[in-house]
């Protein structure tokens, strides 16, 4: 940039004489940036990815606001008949513009991320994984209760629990039934 202004700020003998600094073969013309410089570039599938999410996500959101517009809200902790309305509006905008509730999403991503897993184990340490990445705590201790239980069955039937174990996975829900009941 500031060479150009350089340029056009001489006189036309400093540049006669500067044509013998700019070499032509070092030259670039000009033209051969105009013909880029009309066309469009061309989308990404990136670009389209992102496109299609914002517009997903717009639509989502003008319907949500579109039903809380029409509905009328009371907002009174107090209230039992307002607490339930304000439950059925919410469940409704939920259910019109596909938007999950916290216990839907971790629902999900339980039934995705274990729906190939064989065995009891690997299930009981991917939910806790779910549990760690969601940033759930485990107050309770229930993990460790539920690998107890397990360890227990695996003890009792001599080899690794499967998930479609017809004679080991009743053993493990009347193991889980006995800690709920501690």
């Amino acid at each position: 940039m500031a060479f150009a202004t350089r340029l056009f700020s001489r006189s036309t003998r400093q540049v006669y004489n500067g044509q013998s600094v700019l070499r032509l073969e070092h030259a670039t013309p000009a033209r051969s940036f105009a013909k880029g410089a009309g066309s469009v570039p061309p989308s990404l599938k990136g670009d389209e990815m992102l496109k299609g999410i914002f517009l997903e996500v717009k639509k989502k959101y003008e319907t949500a606001i579109g039903i809380l517009r029409k509905e009328k809200i009371t907002i009174d902790p107090d209230n039992p008949a307002a607490v339930s309305d304000y439950a059925k509006v919410m469940k409704t905008v939920r259910e019109k513009a596909d938007l999950f509730s916290e216990s839907q999403r971790i629902k999900y991503t339980i039934e995705t991320r274990t729906q190939g897993i064989p065995d009891a184990r690997t299930y009981l340490l991917s939910l806790k994984e779910i549990r760690i990445k969601r940033g759930l705590t485990d107050d309770l201790g229930a993990e460790a209760m539920m690998m107890d239980a397990l360890d227990i069955v695996e003890k009792e039937l001599k080899k690794p629990l499967m998930r479609n174990d017809k004679k080991g996975m009743p053993l493990l829900m009347a193991e889980f039934d006995k800690i709920n009941q501690k």
